[in-house]
């Protein structure tokens, strides 16, 4: 899918769900169950508007190799087969190791790539706009902007982005996570008509923001409950606000669950204030319901921590008796 096509399609709406990735017990990366969990997405989503993204910071793109996130990456383009468009993450603080990244994806048939802001050293604006310019001018398949201050330290203000806009052709699309919704509808209000903005905060964030303009969403659920995710965004977009609201408070058990387990393993070393992420212990919670659900979650990579046993038999009751999720396998 070329970038102008791959853009109208996120403009229509979509879910773009970033892929776990599956560690086994020796903390070796789970090909195999790579493969099987994208062939089960492609399946179950026959006909929706899904996006998929490996290797982005869900699926803990920096706790693998360069040689593991090459092999990622090409697992999935292969998986799916051109049946969904793939576009994996590609960050990396130096530009020139993000464009040598974004080649090769563009070498093995992604659609897109998909670049968090520079993280580590902090540029000033015309360093992270020669950035994503870069990138962009190396590739000829679509460039999503990640902008995540809870993991870069930085942001992209929106005059950068307008510029980015005016002076490329394949940015496709913005993943935005600001947690102030102020900032958010200034993106909206500055590129939204060209660039579709993606809301990149989750289920909970999109039924918040919708009404301004989000055009989807990034989702870490719809790995293991794509049907929900998809009964969201369609809600959404047409402006079905006590549908979404059902639907929020049918997750609320869930994101408690999550909560308790983030203070319960605390406490966080960040030094953000709020309402900065303070903890990522939903991956971990989020692989264990893939296990039991029958797909293939598997365990964190260090530093990032597992969920003990003694906390599955409650995220169990939740997933059957309370979300009413069925088994996959």
């Amino acid at each position: 899918m070329n970038p102008e096509k791959l853009r109208e399609f996120l403009m229509k709406g979509a879910v773009i769900c970033v892929q776990l990735t599956p560690f086994k017990e020796d903390e070796s990366v789970d090909y195999e169950g790579l493969k099987e969990n994208t062939g089960f997405l492609v399946e179950e989503c026959k006909g929706e508007p899904l996006v998929l993204t490996p290797v982005g910071s869900t699926g803990e793109k920096y706790a693998v190799t360069d040689n593991e996130w090459r092999r990622i990456v090409k697992t999935v383009v292969d998986a799916a087969n051109g049946k969904v468009p793939v576009v994996p993450g590609a960050s990396h603080s130096g530009t020139k190791v993000a464009m040598e990244r974004a080649k090769y994806a563009q070498d093995v048939g992604a659609d897109g790539i998909m670049v968090v802001l520079p993280y580590y050293h902090v540029p000033e604006e015309e360093g992270l706009y020669l950035h994503y310019k870069k990138i962009a001018d190396s590739i000829e398949i679509g460039l999503i902007p990640y902008n995540n201050p809870d993991v870069s330290k930085i942001y992209m203000m929106p005059r950068v982005l307008k510029r980015l806009a005016d002076n490329t052709s394949n940015i496709v699309a913005v993943k935005e996570n600001t947690p102030f919704i102020q900032t958010l509808y200034e993106h909206i209000k500055t590129v939204g008509d060209k660039i579709p903005i993606m809301q990149g905060r989750g289920e909970w964030w999109f039924a918040a923001t919708v009404f301004l303009g989000v055009r989807g969403y990034i989702s870490g659920y719809a790995n293991f409950m794509p049907k929900i995710s998809f009964e969201l965004l369609k809600a959404g977009l047409n402006g079905d606000y006590r549908k979404m609201k059902e639907m929020i408070k049918r997750l609320d058990p869930y994101e408690e669950f999550i909560a308790k387990i983030c203070r319960k393993y605390g406490p966080s070393t960040t030094i953000l204030p709020y309402p900065y992420v303070s903890s990522y212990m939903i991956y971990a919670v989020m692989k264990a319901t893939m296990d039991m659900l029958g797909l293939r979650g598997g365990r964190m990579r260090l530093p990032l921590l597992d969920l003990k046993e003694e906390d599955k038999k409650e995220l169990e009751r939740i997933i059957f008796e309370v979300l009413r999720l069925e088994r996959i396998r």
